[in-house]
């Protein structure tokens, strides 16, 4: 299969016109001639993704972007098809066929006429944390801060004007944040945002005044409310050289009333520039912004103080293997699905998961021996990345991942619990053997358990279990599997006959977080007329596995720098 087929490239041209961007036939034999081969224009010369294209960069891949982010800035991740015909302003035949390869990758889901993100997608944030390491190694610390405040913490670094946020400690109250690991904020309106515009250049003031003059509500930022107040830019760079002067910046309800935070650089010790932003965020009926900076910044100092020190004594990362095969999978998924699967798109994206620990700055050939593809094709794709904002040119002829990357689904999946990530995988479950099938804890007490997640079957008699009910562990092969009973750890499954009730027979596999922990059961449960012991065995067992496999590995993936909770 070649690295680029030219079986898009007549709707990409009729389609062109429509969202803006040039039609790019889908070939690659003359893109190595363009520019030296370790090369590509950098970021600052390419024109924002909003604007036409460079001639080189693969529309597929632009467009599927474009999709990505019109349902990440949907509420819960979900729009229909309609909805993303018209957003995104493609032809319906494009989309449908954008999506379905998005499904094919495990990015999306595709329910009738509704898209929704699927967990798969963090892997591509997961890729830019991994490679900027900050999270693995200031994470702990964060949330040992606060534990000690009792207030709620976050990790930010700059993205352009704006500051993103790459790791939330937040506290469980009827009023506490509801920002998201990847959510955008005008930096101007936030604690973090002078910190990191102490640094900015000239061009980056005129970029942000720019914006300010074009969007001066705030639209382009749904994680924040519209602006109602507007103040000066004079104000917002007397802020910057103050917290440049102070060492820290206050947020005194600029985003919204009643929340104040109070932020503290975390600055590279290699470099001395900012590497992330501290930040402690309260409200008004706990601390007023003044009171926030008396009571909270000797310690919020420490805390920064010891960030430091980790950055400074963390050894270099080993990198590890990056993913196989992935030129394979995508030619052997353009072979079966022909016309549906963009392979461009699928290409292009890989590209994202080429990075990650130890692999934060790749040359063009360390991006195509990664990934399988083919130099020019990789080049190729480089080139889209860069203009979408995704990546930028790094030091000796490498590339390395920006935060924009997080734009890509990361926020509303970083508030996704282990039973939205069971519900798709229980439903296939239950089609496939025709029984009830459910998801459960342990409680608390361990003595219960609790059904977090069920999917239920067509049959006049099936087990009614609903989402919530407790029953006793000791009776149920949830139970069992959970307080790991000598049979659940000698076969890596328990099936209890009858002793919950009269006629039920039940099989549970466990369920396993990223550290192997288990952590919930996957169960069948069925009127014992039905199937024999040795036909649950020989049956169900397989089924149940496989999709405590399929369960598992999108709980790894969302759980990587994310706390899944487990009901």
């Amino acid at each position: 299969m070649p690295a680029h087929t030219t079986h898009d490239a007549p709707r990409d041209g009729a389609d062109g016109a429509r969202d803006g961007t040039a039609a790019v036939p889908d070939t690659s034999t003359t893109a190595e001639t363009v520019a030296p081969a370790e090369t590509v224009a950098p970021a600052e010369t390419v024109a924002p993704a909003e604007a036409v294209a460079p001639a080189e960069a693969v529309t597929p891949l632009l467009r599927g972007i474009a999709v990505l982010r019109r349902l990440t800035e949907a509420n819960d991740g979900t729009l229909s098809l309609s909805a993303l015909e018209r957003t995104t302003g493609l032809a319906r035949s494009t989309v449908d066929r954008l999506t379905a390869t998005l499904a094919r990758m495990g990015y999306v889901r595709l329910d009738g006429r509704d898209v929704t993100l699927a967990p798969r997608l963090m892997e591509l944030g997961n890729a830019y944390l991994a490679a900027l390491r900050l999270p693995a190694l200031l994470s702990a610390r964060a949330d040992a801060l606060a534990d000690e405040l009792d207030e709620s913490v976050s990790l930010a670094v700059g993205d352009r004007d704006g500051i993103r946020f790459i790791h939330q400690a937040t506290r469980r109250r009827a009023m506490s944040l509801s920002f998201r690991i990847g959510d955008l904020l005008p930096a101007e309106r936030t604690a973090p945002g002078p910190l990191f515009a102490a640094e900015w250049t000239e061009p980056d003031w005129h970029h942000w005044l720019e914006r300010r003059t074009a969007d001066p509500e705030d639209h382009a930022f749904p994680a924040v409310p519209p602006r109602e107040h507007p103040t000066t830019d004079e104000d917002f760079r007397l802020r910057a050289a103050k917290a440049a002067t102070d060492g820290h910046a206050l947020d005194d309800q600029l985003i919204e009333p009643g929340l104040v935070a109070l932020s503290v650089p975390v600055r590279d010790p290699g470099t001395g520039r900012v590497a992330c932003v501290a930040s402690v965020v309260s409200h008004t009926s706990r601390h007023t912004a003044p009171d926030l900076r008396t009571t909270l910044l000797p310690r919020l100092r420490a805390a920064v103080a010891s960030m430091e020190d980790d950055l400074r004594t963390a050894p270099p990362p080993e990198p590890g293997p990056p993913r196989a095969g992935l030129a394979t999978w995508t030619g052997a998924s353009k072979q079966e699905l022909g016309r549906e699967f963009v392979e461009s798109l699928a290409r292009g994206l890989t590209v994202l998961t080429a990075f990650g620990e130890g692999r934060s700055a790749l040359t063009l050939t360390q991006v195509a021996q990664a990934t399988g593809l083919a130099r020019a094709t990789a080049r190729r794709a480089l080139i889209t990345l860069g203009h979408a904002g995704l990546l930028t040119p790094a030091p000796e002829h490498t590339f390395t991942l920006t935060p924009r990357v997080l734009s890509l689904g990361f926020p509303p999946l970083s508030r996704t619990t282990l039973p939205e990530i069971a519900q798709p995988h229980l439903t296939a479950l239950a089609d496939r053997v025709h029984e009830s099938t459910s998801l459960a804890v342990l409680s608390e007490s361990g003595e219960e358990i609790q059904y977090t997640a069920r999917a239920s079957t067509t049959r006049v008699l099936s087990a009614r279990v609903t989402v919530g009910a407790r029953l006793p562990a000791r009776a149920t092969a949830p139970g069992h599997v959970l307080l790991a009973l000598p049979e659940a750890r000698t076969w890596g499954y328990a099936l209890v006959d009858e002793e919950l009730e009269a006629g039920l027979r039940s099989i549970a596999v466990p369920v396993r977080d990223r550290t192997g922990r288990v952590v919930a059961a996957l169960n069948i449960a069925m009127h014992a007329s039905r199937r024999t012991p040795t036909a649950c065995r020989t049956d169900i067992l397989p089924e149940l596995s496989r999709t405590a496999t399929h369960i598992e590995a999108d709980l790894a993936v969302a759980g990587r720098f994310v706390h899944v909770p487990l009901t």
